[in-house]
């Protein structure tokens, strides 16, 4: 069930992608040059180098048209690296608003093949 909590801004910046996540006390959305709406999450990892053992990027999940199902999803590269989990959280954190959708319409572009319905992927096959 869906709650509303008005925005507090005194969390962060909202023109941020965490700033806005702490604000709305919840993820971004957005829709992408497909057409699908996407949510959007700061993910940590390991990165597997010493001076700076954490990274962070950001996956975007693509709910299926009128359902509140996930029919899948883009990721980017590691987007920032730190000391710190945190810190590397709050790098990709400090990413605009319009950066983060630009990085999404690109990672649809990129993808574009992956996001196709099978049916259409196939009848993609055929052509070339």
């Amino acid at each position: 069930m869906g709650r509303f909590l008005p925005p507090d801004p005194s969390k962060g910046d909202p023109n941020t992608i965490g700033g806005y996540m702490a604000v709305h006390d919840r993820p971004a959305a957005f829709e992408g040059s497909d057409g699908a709406s996407y949510s959007v999450e700061i993910v940590t990892d390991t990165s597997g180098e010493k001076e700076r053992p954490f990274a962070a990027y950001l996956l975007f999940v693509r709910w299926g048209h009128g359902d509140p199902v996930a029919s899948g999803h883009l990721e980017t590269e590691f987007l920032a690296f730190a000391t710190t989990e945190d810190d590397a959280r709050k790098m990709v954190g400090a990413m605009l608003l319009n950066e983060v959708k630009l990085g999404l319409d690109q990672l649809i572009t990129e993808n574009r093949a992956k996001l196709l319905p099978w049916w259409d992927s196939m009848r993609q096959e055929g052509t070339s």
